[in-house]
């Protein structure tokens, strides 16, 4: 019988980071104003596929399906899977799935995932785990959530951990639950979530699995758990016996929902040795548990910065109105949701370079034009381009500007002009920069990130961000 394991892995946190009480105290990774859970799945992804200091880039065109899994997609009815998909310039030939409205979307991504490639549907199978819940202010729950993604290439080839057992419990309760038209997620109160809830499905989960697959806890060298709150989450453990747990970084990152679990798996994997058998469990309406064993070191195949990489990039914020403002729960000047959008046709003549951000390169002088046109403006040369994707290229800053007058939750807003790697020259937003770390010559990167959300609906393109090396 065919097998499964992960064979890449990759991550995404926000620069951003809340300061709960005291600088210096415990804190969590929030998403800025120009980011969901498309973009940051976007950015995991990417540092999933782009390899590592000791690892080369993996060819994208080697990917036959990506899943993507969120609880807080920003869409209702519309596959993300998809988006991503273009953002990531992937094969247009390539299955896409859409895993929602669950906590545990990211296990079951895994768990689908997994029998794809065992059934031989798909050679290479990418998961990408992102969430972005939003809490009502002030509330504990607001204090827990974290924002962040994670990325698997799951495959039968050259793995560095297979999956070796697996039990899922399907159990309706309404103790967490966001309805149609709710920004904020609600719950129920604290106790009964944890004890009839969480506490009673995840270990059930896990009792049975550790059966099924005839081991005892003392079997299992690293747990990467799920939990709402670090109180939960100790005693879990204890209640299971489980010697070992991964660090769930409560005050580091915070509880980023269908994410969470994958990405303690990401931590744990990054250097576990061969033999080490990790457990995995996940909870919502239910819960997920697995057991995946290392195979072989994960270097070279953990990401250009992972998880480790993600977390050191951290820029403080104090101001819980900022925060507010960020997440669009507080009265600001930005643009209004019933803005006039662009036009549908627009929007599909312009995918290629608003989504893909690809240029036209001349097949007889090399050069590069953005956005795509007829005519070379050095050879002359007429409709004779070939395709040329910029995303994982690098740039610098030939010009900026600051826009103190945008209404943006941190001004100012910064308009750069960039020069590519190959002589293009682009007109970006940058993200991610202080002011006054600005100057001609800063190298950068290019970052899939939401633009406005005119027309009711979130709009995207790329900006720039001070470029951080591995």
């Amino acid at each position: 019988m065919s097998t499964a394991g992960i064979s890449h892995l990759g991550a995404y946190v926000p620069t951003t980071r809340l300061v709960l009480g005291d600088p210096g105290g415990p804190e969590r990774a929030v998403a800025g104003f120009d980011e969901d859970a498309i973009t940051m799945a976007v950015a995991a992804a990417s540092d999933c596929l782009d390899g590592d200091s000791q690892g080369a880039m993996l060819d994208r065109s080697t990917i036959d399906a990506l899943i993507f899994a969120s609880a807080s997609s920003p869409f209702r009815e519309k596959q993300a899977a998809a988006l991503v998909a273009r953002a990531l310039d992937l094969r247009s030939d390539i299955e896409t799935t859409d895993i929602a409205a669950t906590l545990r979307s990211g296990t079951g991504a895994l768990m689908h995932a997994a029998d794809k490639v065992i059934a031989g549907s798909a050679r290479r199978v990418l998961v990408v785990v992102s969430d972005m819940r939003t809490a009502e202010p002030r509330t504990a729950m607001e204090a827990n959530l974290g924002d962040g993604a994670v990325a698997f290439v799951v495959s039968a080839e050259d793995t560095i951990a297979r999956f070796v057992q697996r039990h899922s419990i399907a159990n309706e309760l309404l103790d967490v639950w966001r309805s149609e038209d709710d920004r904020c997620v609600k719950q129920w109160e604290d106790r009964f979530v944890t004890k009839h809830g969480y506490l009673e499905n995840t270990e059930a989960a896990v009792t049975a699995l550790l059966e099924k697959a005839g081991l005892t806890a003392a079997d299992i060298d690293q747990a990467a758990l799920y939990a709402p709150d670090a109180r939960s989450h100790r005693t879990l453990s204890r209640k299971l016996g489980l010697a070992t747990v991964v660090d769930p970084m409560f005050g580091r990152l915070g509880n980023c929902g269908s994410a969470f679990a994958p990405l303690l798996l990401m931590a744990a994997l990054t250097k576990a040795p061969v033999g080490q058998k990790i457990l995995v469990a996940a909870y919502g309406d239910g819960a997920d548990a697995m057991i995946i064993e290392v195979e072989r070191p994960a270097e070279g195949r953990t990401g250009r910065l992972g998880l480790t990489g993600h977390l050191a990039r951290r820029r403080e914020i104090t101001d819980h109105a900022v925060y507010l403002a960020m997440r669009g729960l507080f009265p600001d000047r930005r643009e209004r949701q019933g803005a006039a959008p662009i036009s549908a046709t627009q929007h599909f003549r312009d995918r290629d370079a608003d989504i893909s951000f690809a240029a036209a390169r001349c097949r007889d002088c090399k050069t590069m034009h953005f956005p795509a046109q007829r005519v070379c403006y050095k050879c002359h040369r007429k409709d004779d381009f070939e395709r040329a994707p910029m995303a994982g290229l690098r740039g610098k800053v030939m010009a900026y500007t600051f826009d103190h007058f945008f209404p943006v939750p941190e001004p100012p807003l910064v308009a750069t002009t960039i020069e590519v790697e190959g002589g293009c020259r682009v007109y970006l937003m940058m993200t991610e920069a202080a002011p006054d770390s600005l100057k001609v010559g800063l190298p950068v990167e290019f970052c899939f990130r939401k633009i406005h959300e005119a027309g009711a609906k979130p709009n995207y393109f790329w900006k720039c961000r001070p470029r951080t090396e591995n």
